[in-house]
């Protein structure tokens, strides 16, 4: 799959998209934050 047909998210965070990964093949539907930092810093207002 060409990089530009892969599905992407909008991080609630930091509002970027993101794009899928290999290693969230198997939970994709449960990925929420671009990246551990903006899970961690969830409740921060940006």
């Amino acid at each position: 799959m060409k990089k530009q047909h892969l599905p992407t998210k909008t991080c609630p965070v930091c509002h970027l998209p993101f794009t899928w990964r290999k290693k969230w093949r198997n939970n994709w539907e449960h990925v929420i934050y671009c990246s551990e930092r903006c899970k961690r810093n969830k409740t921060a207002k940006h």
